[in-house]
């Protein structure tokens, strides 16, 4: 099981997107309504059709970026946002990301559904990466999975305990708790995280 863009691609070509909700999901729009700085640099990795950016650009946040393997869901949204910078828009593996732009770091890194997408021997990549691209006292937020889901095909479940264990050697949990509002096909399937680079 490989990063395969191909795959996703294809994905898209065929609408055969069942982790998209068309919209952003509750517990990301409740977190990104307490902020207020709209200076924050923040990162989507595995951005898809990314309703968070979108929603993020509606409320004038001005260094929002997006990467993604896939050339459909980044046209998606420049269609859908035409007034989101162009130059924003990374298509691209996000673990290559601090290869290609050394000089990108960020306040806060937005997770929802990438961490799931990926195959779970790179998550601790995915931990070594967040953290890097992160600025002191960066934010890693999102929602994560708390169900076994699937093993050989996305999206890949887990566990809390799973999680904590491979975050906390680069985080501390400022909140690591289960949703209390998921949509209602993920409710107690769900754990919302809020946490500190460390």
């Amino acid at each position: 099981m490989k990063q395969d863009v191909t795959f996703w691609e294809n994905k898209y070509q065929e609408n055969d997107i069942a982790w998209d909700i068309g919209n952003i999901s509750t517990p990301l729009k409740t977190y990104i309504d307490q902020l207020t700085d709209k200076d924050l640099h923040i990162l989507i990795p595995g951005g898809g059709n990314s309703y968070e950016a979108e929603y993020l650009h509606q409320l004038g946040f001005k260094n929002v970026y997006v990467v993604d393997f896939s050339e459909t869901p980044l046209g998606n949204i420049k269609t859908r946002v035409a007034t989101f910078p162009k130059e924003h828009f990374i298509q691209a593996d996000f673990f290559e990301l601090h290869n290609l732009h050394p000089n990108l770091s960020f306040e806060i890194i937005l997770e929802q559904t990438f961490f799931s997408a990926i195959p779970p021997q790179l998550r601790n990549n995915y931990a070594t990466q967040t953290h890097r691209l992160l600025k002191s006292n960066g934010k890693l937020v999102g929602v994560l999975f708390d169900d076994a889901l699937n093993t050989d095909k996305p999206p890949f479940g887990g566990s809390s305990e799973e999680y904590i264990s491979l975050l906390k050697p680069f985080y501390s949990l400022a909140i690591f708790e289960k949703c209390y509002n998921s949509i209602p096909n993920r409710a107690n399937r769900e754990v919302f995280i809020k946490l500190e680079k460390n």
